[in-house]
């Protein structure tokens, strides 16, 4: 009777527990309009997100448009006749020289300052095989009658690739021989003023006209071979100099009675090592202005050794020029060496020592016209293409009434391409 009586008591609260947790009408109203308000707030943030991704999705295609816009423009400027990008480059260099020098055997001191040279490259390339170059020289920064300068067309040329190995050229270009002919900008070589054996004997700077084929015959070893106008050392037939620098005809109505050929052998397969020869000949060294006067033959031979600091440049050059008039004046025989030995301190500094000789008429036994001459000095390069030079130069001549110099030269260089 007890347990009954419990059940009950039981029952009877566990209705009044569901009767007091049912909610009435009115708070269920009340839920019903609060789900509502929510429903209408995340339908309201939907359309907000819509509007939102449709801008989005504008914005990109407004992007795109704007990116491809400017792609087509670059390549309409790449291939445009007044900019053609990358396929048209511009460069030059320049050096200002500042010479003390004293002759000690005579009154011919040299003190003077000297913008010796300006000169602007203006290459193009008209497709990956075919290209133009060309370099244009202002020297002793005046030109024109009665002025020290002259402006000069040094490079001219189309080049053009055969196949991967093999290349030619025709135009106006610097032979293929020696270490400066070839590359002489300021920043590229020690001295304030280049070497008097390539100068003097094989002469750089020399330019011809013609063509020339270049290629890679193995691994490290490349050639050349050209066919091009040649010296007149021959001074319109009445005074003949013989002497090779005065033979430069530099490609201006240059007399061509007789072309000249040229070959190089060079060998890179080491790197920081460089071996070359040339061989040049010339069928008359006179163009036919000078009747006891036959051919000529260069040979150049040279080495560039670059091995951490140490560097080492050494280079051998020899004319024979062939006939009785160049043998009676002792000009058939004109040669000279140098050896020049560095040290780069680091990538600001470098110290450099050389040493020098040269003869431009060899083939007498009764002329003392050797010299020799002895550098040392300095480079600071504050950008590796820009370069402060100080040297001092000793000059020793056999004849005691040829003019020496000694004394100091200065000089600042650049390039830029």
């Amino acid at each position: 009777m007890k347990f009954k009586h419990t059940i009950i008591a039981a029952s009877l609260m566990a209705a009044g527990t569901a009767a007091n947790a049912a909610p009435s009408n009115e708070e269920l109203w009340k839920m019903m309009q609060e789900m509502q308000q929510q429903m209408q707030q995340v339908q309201t943030q939907n359309q907000q997100l819509k509007a939102e991704n449709a801008n989005l999705k504008n914005k990109v295609e407004e992007t795109e448009q704007a990116v491809e816009a400017v792609v087509v423009a670059t390549e309409e400027a790449a291939n445009s006749p007044l900019f053609s990008g990358n396929r048209t480059s511009i460069g030059g260099y320049g050096e200002l020289h500042f010479n003390n020098l004293e002759d000690t055997n005579g009154d011919s001191d040299k003190d003077q300052i000297d913008f010796h040279r300006f000169v602007l490259f203006v290459g193009h390339e008209f497709t990956d095989d075919l290209r133009f170059f060309s370099e244009l020289e202002l020297e002793h920064s005046l030109s024109g009658d009665g002025k020290p300068g002259e402006v000069e067309l040094e490079q001219a040329y189309i080049e053009y690739d055969i196949s991967d190995q093999t290349r030619v050229k025709g135009g106006v270009f610097l032979l293929p021989v020696g270490i400066l002919n070839e590359t002489h900008e300021p920043d590229t070589f020690y001295g304030t003023e280049r070497n008097s054996v390539e100068k003097n004997i094989i002469p750089t700077t020399w330019w011809e006209g013609g063509v020339m084929f270049s290629g890679d015959i193995a691994n490290g070893f490349a050639y050349d071979l050209a066919v091009h106008s040649g010296l007149d050392v021959s001074k319109e037939g009445t005074k003949t100099s013989f002497k090779i620098r005065d033979g430069r005809q530099k490609v201006a109505e240059a007399q061509a009675n007789d072309l000249a050929y040229t070959g190089r052998l060079k060998w890179t397969a080491i790197p920081g090592v460089e071996l070359a020869a040339t061989v040049q000949y010339q069928e008359d060294i006179t163009q036919g202005n000078v009747a006891e006067s036959d051919g000529a033959v260069l040979f150049e031979t040279h080495a560039v050794i670059q091995r951490g600091a140490f560097g080492l440049r050494a280079l051998y050059a020899q004319w024979d020029l062939e006939g009785d008039a160049p043998e009676v004046a002792g000009y058939d025989e004109q040669m000279g060496w140098y050896i020049e030995p560095s040290y780069k301190i680091n990538e600001y500094f470098g110290v450099f020592a050389r040493y020098s000789e040269w003869d431009n008429q060899a083939g007498s036994s009764a002329i003392d016209s050797e010299f020799e001459q002895i550098d040392l000095g300095v480079n600071w390069w504050p950008h590796k293409n820009v370069v402060v030079k100080l040297d001092y130069q000793f000059q020793d001549a056999e004849d005691d009434t040829a003019t020496e110099l000694e004394g100091l030269n200065l000089g600042i260089g650049w390039q830029f391409y």
